[in-house]
C-alpha cells in the first residue's frame, strides 16, 4: 500500500520540463507567493526550479531584493516559448537593486540556479512543460 501512495504522490508533484531536463518545481500562482518568491534561501538545488504564473501576457520585470543566491530568469509566453533569459542575476541586499526585464511579452516566468540555462544550452523558442495544478495552469 505505501508503494502506491508514494507513485501516486510522485504522478501529482510539480515539475517543469526544459531541453529534456526535469526540474521539481514550486508554483508562484498568486499575489503573495510572486511577490516572496525565492527570498531568504540561501540554496536551490541544481534539479529545483520556482514557476512564477500570471493570468496576461505583458513584459516582466523581477529583481533580487533579499535573494540571496544568483539566478537564471526565465521568461515564457502564452504558448510557453521562451521569449527571453536574464542569466546569473546577482543577489541584492539593500537598494538600489538591479532590475532584470523581459524581452518581450510573458506569461510566465522560471527561476533556476545561476548556471543551468547555460548548461543546457537554451535558446528561445524553446518549449516548457509544466506539470502539477497550481490551480492556475491556463
Amino acid at each position: 500500500m505505501l508503494f502506491l501512495s508514494l507513485g501516486a504522490y510522485a504522478a501529482t508533484s510539480p515539475s517543469v520540463t526544459l531541453h529534456g531536463k526535469t526540474f521539481s518545481t514550486e508554483f508562484a500562482a498568486d499575489d503573495a507567493s510572486r511577490e516572496h518568491g525565492l527570498m531568504d534561501r540561501t540554496e536551490l538545488k541544481a534539479d529545483h526550479s520556482m514557476l512564477f504564473f500570471f493570468t496576461d501576457d505583458e513584459p516582466r520585470a523581477f529583481w533580487m531584493k533579499n535573494t540571496l543566491i544568483p539566478l537564471d530568469i526565465l521568461y515564457f509566453d502564452g504558448a510557453r516559448k521562451l521569449v527571453s533569459m536574464q542569466l546569473n542575476a546577482q543577489p541584492c541586499k539593500a537598494d538600489p537593486c538591479a532590475i532584470y526585464p523581459s524581452d518581450g511579452n510573458a506569461r510566465y516566468v522560471l527561476e533556476l540556479p545561476a548556471g543551468t540555462a547555460g548548461r543546457l544550452g537554451l535558446k528561445l523558442g524553446e518549449p516548457l512543460t509544466i506539470t502539477g495544478d497550481p490551480g492556475t495552469v491556463r
